[in-house]
């Protein structure tokens, strides 16, 4: 199977600021892939490296089986890039940079473009001045997908649209990758991550920490513990994320589970339960495990 992206001990510092470091990734053509971190991990410098925008300091970078250092020009025309904020001329009406896009990627997108339009509830005659953040987004939306690219590059794609735009614009992106298009979502929001995304990779201080199938990610020893009763872990390692609310304590627990069962067993317990923990727990679990596990 082609590879849509793959890197190759990627870096890139700003001076000696870092940025990313010894990224290798691999995104197989046709794949809905999530690439998670929070803001400042160095999400947004992969995708710039990734298109071209930003020289990379060293390492190797193939998008769509090409050298983004050699043939960026033919790499772009097949790429649509939704960036994490929609930045253009006040002036121009939204129907004039719709039809630039187009032009830019020599194709006749009226009919998708107009179709995207009304499935996103977007008035293209309007100055983009005049536009909330939202329908700047939808706009954004509908340049990096009217050329029908084989590779959609999301960074933070959601930011700005209200709940039932979230969802048409998913729709259109799953319909899309059915066809065969590539995504690639960048998003610090996990639930878009474990609701569409078959395969995913995690980056914490520009370094890819774990990554695999979402099944494989969130499959950690840990457990999410919820105790209603008078009930107190301190002492026992391995404890993350402890939350307590009246006579109730939840936490992550990652340890010997018969020291938990021993400590349980000489406190008043009303009731116990063990859970497999969510993509989100997930996520900490390994932002505070601070191993690498890819």
């Amino acid at each position: 199977m082609m590879n849509a992206i793959r890197t190759e001990g990627l870096t890139k510092y700003y001076g000696r600021s870092r940025g990313i470091v010894d990224l290798d990734l691999e995104v197989c053509e046709g794949e809905f892939f999530g690439f998670i971190g929070p803001n400042g991990a160095g999400k947004s410098t992969t995708i710039r490296v990734l298109m071209g925008l930003i020289q990379k300091t060293h390492g190797s970078v193939w998008v769509l089986e090409k050298d983004i250092s050699k043939e960026k020009e033919q790499i772009l025309s097949e790429i649509g890039y939704l960036p994490s904020e929609a930045v253009f001329y006040p002036d121009m009406r939204g129907r004039d940079l719709i039809r630039l896009s187009a032009e830019l990627h020599r194709k006749d997108c009226r009919k998708v473009s107009a179709d995207l339009c009304e499935r996103l509830q977007l008035d293209p005659s309007r100055r983009i001045g005049e536009l909330s953040f939202g329908n700047r987004k939808k706009l954004a939306v509908i340049c990096a997908l009217q050329h029908d690219p084989r590779l959609c590059i999301l960074d933070e794609p959601t930011g700005g649209l209200d709940p039932l735009m979230q969802r048409e614009f998913f729709e259109i992106l799953k319909e899309r990758n059915k066809k065969g298009m590539t995504v690639f979502l960048s998003s610090h929001i996990l639930s878009e991550v474990q609701r569409f995304c078959g395969r995913a990779a995690i980056i914490r201080e520009g370094r890819i920490i774990a990554s695999g199938s979402v099944e494989e990610l969130a499959r950690t020893n840990a457990k999410r513990i919820s105790v209603r009763g008078n009930f107190d872990p301190s002492g026992l390692p391995d404890v993350r994320d402890l939350q307590k609310a009246d006579d109730s304590t939840s936490f992550l627990y990652s340890g010997d589970i018969n020291l938990l069962l021993d400590r349980l067993s000489r406190q008043r317990i009303m009731d116990l339960s063990i859970s497999e923990p969510d993509l989100e727990e997930i996520f900490l679990h390994y932002y505070t495990e601070g191993e690498e596990q890819v």
